[in-house]
């Protein structure tokens, strides 16, 4: 087995691993939603899962491989088309985002409804998406064509995107980074949705210590792969099937 050939299957375990814990945290919309991993070195041929799969029963082997510059007719079939659309525009025009998870989970996408959908710094999980997060403001249907490739222009340096109207996206080197942003996200959606429903008022962080501790989360090392790595700990023991 070659080299290439051992990072794509653990690839593809990785990614089942994250859908299924998608959905083990209630963060899945059914058969909806689509993560991608890059498995060539000019990120154009990824990783993808098929349509019509719940997330709890992805395993590694219905990963189907796709190309962003053309999608063959043999997995067109298999693929979402706002999935192939807006995965295949992004890892064509942002191939340092390896791996791209993108969800429509409760809270984020609740915020993502209201006219500012920024994530203000009110903790220390919210904090570590301050000033780190692209804004899309112009949503303009379900990410077809000329929105999907809109869409794949707006991330610049960031490794996420607040998807306006519609949801969010988190991209990494590696899946267990892509899902550990799209986890503690939603988490500090969730804890500023909360916030606000209480109708007290908040007490938002300085910008100076929001940043500080958004500084801290990027040099905290190794916090993905353990989450990544506890994930797959408890998947081996109670669904090693994901593995397959």
């Amino acid at each position: 087995m070659s080299r290439t050939d051992i990072d794509i299957h653990e690839a593809r375990c990785e990614l089942a691993a994250i859908f299924r814990w998608t959905a083990r945290e209630n963060m899945h919309e059914g058969v909806s939603n689509h993560f991608s991993c890059a498995v060539s070195d000019d990120g154009q041929m990824f990783l993808m899962n098929p349509y019509g799969i719940h997330f709890s029963k992805l395993k590694a082997s219905d990963m189907l491989l796709v190309d962003a510059r053309n999608l063959d007719d043999s997995v067109r079939p298999h693929i979402d088309a706002t999935a192939w659309a807006i995965h295949g525009a992004m890892h064509r025009n942002n191939p340092q985002a390896r791996c791209i998870v993108h969800l429509h989970s409760h809270y984020a996408t609740a915020l993502s409804a209201v006219k500012s959908p920024v994530l203000p710094a009110v903790d220390q999980t919210t904090a570590r998406f301050h000033n780190r997060v692209a804004i899309d403001s112009g949503f303009d249907g379900m990410g077809l064509g000329d929105e999907a490739e809109r869409l794949s222009t707006l991330l610049g340096n960031k490794m996420m995107m607040m998807m306006g109207n519609h949801g969010f996206m988190t991209v990494g080197d590696s899946p267990a980074v892509a899902f550990d942003l799209a986890y503690h996200y939603e988490r500090g959606c969730r804890t500023y949705m909360t916030a606000l429903a209480s109708g007290l008022e908040l007490s938002v962080l300085d910008d100076s210590v929001a940043e500080k501790t958004a500084q801290q989360w990027e040099n905290y090392e190794g916090g993905p792969l353990k989450h990544m790595q506890a994930i797959r700990d408890i998947l081996d023991e109670e669904e090693p099937d994901y593995r397959h």
